[in-house]
């Protein structure tokens, strides 16, 4: 298969010193690695398509050692190739995010962990006994302390609960906004309620649904493909505007459209015929452009 920028076909392993030739030092590795669930997944790539569909890849490792044996050399390539500014944000579920914070912690050292995400895709329950796994966690490392997060950007802030701003936001200024002031070491400071807060480190608001139906037009039939609000709030966390931002393991290619349509340059990289051809149907200039863009 011949490489088509911006994705390249190939494991990560091999590719991404070429993506870092064409971008330069990476502000976002964004990876969404398999989640070792065992078994192989499919992609329903056309309408109609038998529950099946077609293999895209396998995720089985012999056990959680051989999957951690996997993400170990592909783990340092990243950290080697991130900006002083850049940071790695890993996606994982229950099954492999405890060892595999573990390793990036003697990867990219302790003190680089600035925090996690807690994303629930909205999904509900399925087990019988104990309580049913409804979220998912992404793990976020810095190469250093100039590590750059768009904490104040506006959009990138949420929402007032409820009970906060009947409570407190009682006060109103000349343009007719709702604020409350804090007296802090004798210091005043104001919120306004319009705002809103900096986010958390629970994400609920973006549900996977948005990626996996066929009635809407994000959606490309790849198994695991992500909404592509959740990758749009990463990239403009992670990134400034002229940042650069790299998928080792894209998918069908939502990092990308996300980070191209934020105005970044972008690649993504993968071993799957199927998820490259999937994520290069949609990084076609028309494609991008009727790209549905994040509610």
């Amino acid at each position: 298969m011949m490489d088509d920028q911006p994705i390249l076909f190939g494991d990560c392993l091999d590719r991404i010193p070429d993506a870092r030739r064409e971008l330069g030092p990476l502000d976002l590795i964004y990876a969404d690695p398999p989640f070792a669930a065992g078994g192989r997944r499919s992609a329903r790539l056309e309408s109609g398509e038998r529950s099946q569909g077609t293999a895209a890849y396998d995720d089985h490792w012999g056990g959680i050692d051989g999957f951690l044996d996997m993400m170990r050399p592909r783990l340092e390539l990243m950290f080697e190739s991130l900006s002083e500014r850049g940071s790695l944000w890993i996606h994982l579920d229950h099954r492999a995010v405890h060892e595999v914070k573990v390793l990036c912690d003697r990867t990219f050292g302790r003190s680089r962990f600035e925090g996690e995400v807690i994303w629930s895709p909205g999904n509900g329950g399925r087990r019988k006994r104990g309580p049913s796994v409804t979220h998912q966690t992404i793990l976020i490392y810095s190469r250093s302390k100039d590590f750059y997060y768009a904490a104040e950007e506006s959009g990138l802030r949420e929402p007032y609960a409820a009970t906060s701003q009947h409570m407190h936001f009682r006060l109103v200024d000349a343009d007719g906004r709702r604020f409350r002031e804090r007296i802090v070491g004798g210091k005043a400071y104001r919120y306004y309620a319009d705002q809103g807060r900096k986010l958390g480190s629970v994400w609920s608001d973006l549900p996977s649904m948005r990626a996996n139906t066929p009635l809407l037009q994000e959606t490309t039939g790849y198994p695991t493909q992500k909404p592509l609000g959740l990758l749009d709030r990463i990239v403009r966390l992670a990134t400034p505007p002229d940042g650069t931002v790299l998928d080792p393991m894209c998918g069908s290619g939502t990092t990308v459209v996300a980070a191209l349509l934020a105005g970044r340059r972008a690649m993504g990289i993968d071993r799957s015929e199927v998820a490259v051809a999937t994520a290069r149907r949609r990084l076609t200039p028309a494609a991008v452009e009727l790209d549905v863009r994040p509610a």
